[in-house]
């Protein structure tokens, strides 16, 4: 570790040097990017240095300790101070572990939040829309951007489907272990005897693929317009506003019809598709390296329950981390900070593990 954090060092060293080299001064794109790739580097290479300081404070107290004319007062300070130090240099230890491990390249990007309706009927799309607005509220806490780009609608109001974008600071990284199935038990509105009713719904977060992600052939697309429709099935616009997208090799089929512009829809179906093909490429990809890389990065094992929401006991369970908290309320307002923080721990954890049995095998 030690090894890898010095060649570290060096290359934030280099990085600094270059942001004052007159051959990139000429250059603020080149500029840029080494200040992107500097300030990066630049927690770990802290976080590295306390870690060097600690451990020569450790030398000083050991030093302390050794030396026969310390008086007793002196060795019973430098002991004290060593149980200190040596806690915190394993703590700091642990903690650049987990800096160290490799990055998801899907990290900085942007999502959409796909929210379908599952077994529950009714029920199941009121639900739907409750995690439509709890994600959103989440993302108004975190200082995020969000644009609700295409909902389908249950009789009663709910949303048999929804696609939320939401863009912002490293937003797949908080966001990447929601996908999967979220359950759901509660007496539903139209239950007149007050039965407790299980239903489901499944979220699936897809990173937003820029163009360079994914490249199109217009020749493989099949772009159809047609009359826009609302909640209750009444007809919106009998304009040919809404758009239908077919990819015809891969079979994806994407439609939006929640702009009146024909234009802003198409704009809003091709942002989509480009995102399903990069995560149909992505998954294929993991398949290949490892079966279980897929649930570690949040790419969708949907079939899975990885939630309960108990309305009754105002309880909300993950049960990938068996966390249970008893604000379900404040959940779905969208206070999901100790869930997160609780998988991001969980999975750092496992990479960790799965990373030291690596280098074990390969010694």
């Amino acid at each position: 570790m030690i090894e890898e954090l010095e060649r570290i060092k060096e290359k934030y060293d280099k990085l600094t040097a270059d942001l004052t080299d007159h051959r990139f001064l000429s250059d603020p794109q080149k500029l840029r990017e080494i200040s992107k790739k500097r300030a990066e580097l630049e927690p770990l290479v802290e976080k590295y240095a306390q870690l060097k300081k600690i451990r020569r404070d450790i030398l000083e107290s050991k030093e302390i300790l050794k030396h026969p004319q310390s008086d007793e007062e002196l060795r019973s300070l430098a002991e004290a101070e060593l149980k200190t130090l040596q806690r915190q240099e394993q703590k700091l230890i642990e903690e650049l572990k987990i800096m160290l491990i490799p990055k998801d390249p899907n990290d900085e990007k942007n999502v959409f939040l796909e929210i379908r309706a599952g077994a529950g009927g009714d029920e199941a799309s009121l639900f739907a829309q409750d995690l439509c607005r709890m994600y959103m509220r989440y993302a108004e806490k975190k200082g995020w951007n969000h644009e609700l780009m295409q909902a389908s609608y249950s009789p009663i109001g709910g949303f048999k489907e929804a696609i939320l974008n939401i863009r912002g600071d490293r937003v797949y990284s908080l966001l990447k272990y929601e996908s999967g199935v979220h359950r759901v038990q509660r007496v539903p509105q139209t239950e007149a005897s007050g039965r407790i009713h299980t239903s489901t719904v499944t979220v699936a977060v897809l990173p937003e693929a820029e163009e360079v992600d994914v490249q199109i052939d217009p020749k493989d697309l099949r772009i159809e317009a047609f009359g826009a429709s609302g909640p209750g099935g009444q007809n919106v616009n009998r304009n040919y506003t809404a758009i239908r997208i077919t990819h015809k090799p891969s079979g994806i089929v994407v439609s939006c019809q929640d702009e009146k512009s024909q234009h802003r829809n198409k704009e809003k179906a091709m942002r989509i598709l480009r995102s399903r093909l990069l995560d149909q490429v992505q998954r294929e990809q993991k398949e290949k390296i490892a079966q279980d890389r897929r649930s570690q990065v949040g790419t969708g094992e949907r079939s899975e329950k990885i939630r309960t929401y108990n309305f009754p006991q105002s309880r909300v369970t993950d049960h990938r981390v068996n966390l249970t908290l008893h604000k379900l309320e404040c959940i779905l307002d969208g206070e999901l900070d100790e869930i997160i923080d609780a998988l991001t721990f969980h999975y750092q954890a496992q990479m960790l593990s799965s990373l030291e049995k690596q280098k074990i095998k390969a010694s």
